[in-house]
């Protein structure tokens, strides 16, 4: 409270008869009445009484991450629950900071997030629970025994098959791109998009002139969901849970976010060592399962995965090493070049706006992210991308969204894949 000037002492009382009223429930299935405030800090003070409003009232960090990234001229989006929203959008307004509502109630969101008429067990135009992706990996590669074949490279901590999809035309001696999605587990509509991908190379290999180069001297290999035990407890109980699963030593509070988990700086900026936090980094690098399975198989790949792809949502940025620090890659230039012209293919069809840039100075500094540890394995064309949007569904995007959003993203990654199989 020493960061306050007196009247903000004043005017913040209500906060801490909040304190009382913190999530003592279990997780909520429903969030009718739940509110996504956006305030925008204009100084320290404002980042000050963020961080103070935020500890005394349990909010959910929808961008940044967590409240310690934070800065003055940054949009901060957070969940507050009904029962605590009043009060939240009072003292909001008491601090005079700007601020907006983004969503009204959370549940009419999610309720009209299922958008689309189409009947089948599994579409590519709607979202799909784990177990219809994982019997569409079997479909995938069962129907395309000479483009797709499919691999187990571990379980998950509650006993799930990581299922990879390797795509390509074989051929000795090819080099490989790996994609993977649904890192945290309300992201859905990143796993939508490893779906795609796969469906496109498929369907438009021989036709495609590009694809047909990329598949025929690349194999890419298709994680379609690293999170999976976080994913399926998004359609089973929490649609808004972003970690993993697994038990922690010495408390109640579940999982790890594995975007955190990965030894590159790990546990040092941006990430939470108090595992009740969504950015805890874990008992020690690689403590996930599902985390170590994609390194292990990353690492026993090295000699041929020459560049890494992690999609993300949201907030339409492209981003490239580093997270873990403000120092500049020595590929910088190459990298920034890169996803200056991958993101001028993906705005050319819908004139959808990307940011671009290391993802320390774009967005904010994190630590054990899976992008900066690809690249120091040496895997030099290591991208993250945040699919859309930028705030106005945020991680409930409509499903009536996922084919526009994957059909400018697919003009990304083509443009990256063809920049690495003529220059890695």
């Amino acid at each position: 409270t020493t960061l306050f000037r007196s009247s903000y002492v004043i005017n913040m009382w209500p906060i801490f008869i909040l304190v009382g009223v913190a999530a003592v429930s279990a997780e909520p299935r429903y969030f009718h009445s739940e509110k996504v405030f956006r305030a925008t800090p204009q100084n320290e003070e404002h980042v000050a009484f963020l961080a103070s409003l935020t500890s005394a009232v349990e909010v959910d960090f929808w961008a940044p991450e967590s409240v310690a990234l934070v800065r003055p001229g940054m949009n901060v989006d957070f969940r507050v629950e009904a029962h605590k929203a009043y009060k939240v959008d009072r003292l909001l307004a008491e601090s005079r900071m700007p601020y907006t509502i983004l969503v009204e109630n959370l549940q009419t969101l999610l309720d009209n997030q299922h958008d689309s008429n189409i009947r089948a067990v599994h579409s590519y135009e709607k979202y799909n629970d784990f177990d219809t992706i994982v019997a569409w990996t079997s479909t995938m590669a069962s129907q395309n025994p000479t483009l797709v074949s499919r691999l187990q490279i571990g379980t998950s901590y509650e006993n799930r098959p990581l299922y990879l999809l390797k795509v390509g035309k074989s051929a000795p001696n090819k080099k490989a791109i790996f994609i993977d999605c649904g890192f945290h587990a309300r992201e859905w509509i990143s796993p939508a998009f490893c779906q795609w991908f796969v469906k496109e190379a498929v369907n438009t290999y021989g036709t495609n002139a590009q694809m047909t180069s990329l598949l025929n001297n690349l194999d890419f290999y298709v994680l379609p969901v690293v999170n999976v035990d976080g994913y399926a407890y998004t359609w089973s109980n929490n649609r808004m849970w972003r970690k993993t699963r697994s038990k922690n030593a010495g408390t109640t509070c579940i999982g790890t976010d594995p975007n955190r988990n990965f030894n590159a700086g790990w546990c040092s900026t941006g990430a939470s060592n108090r595992p009740c936090d969504d950015t805890y980094c874990g008992s020690s690098p690689e403590s996930e399962k599902e985390t170590k399975a994609l390194a292990s198989f990353i690492r026993s790949n090295l000699s041929t995965i020459k560049g890494y792809i992690t999609i993300h949502s949201y907030s339409q940025m492209l981003l490239f090493p580093y997270s873990y620090t403000y120092t500049l890659t020595k590929d910088h230039n190459e990298l920034n070049n890169i996803a200056k012209g991958a993101v001028t293919q993906l705005t050319s069809l819908y004139g959808t706006r990307y940011t671009y840039g290391s993802g320390a100075a774009t967005i904010y500094p994190a630590a054990g992210g899976s992008d900066d540890w690809a690249y120091d394995q040496g895997v030099k064309y290591s991208f993250t991308f945040e699919l859309r949007d930028t705030g106005r569904y945020g991680f409930v995007l409509p499903e009536s969204q996922i084919k526009p959003t994957c059909e400018e993203t697919m003009l990304s990654i083509k443009y990256i894949a063809d920049y690495i199989q003529k220059n890695a």
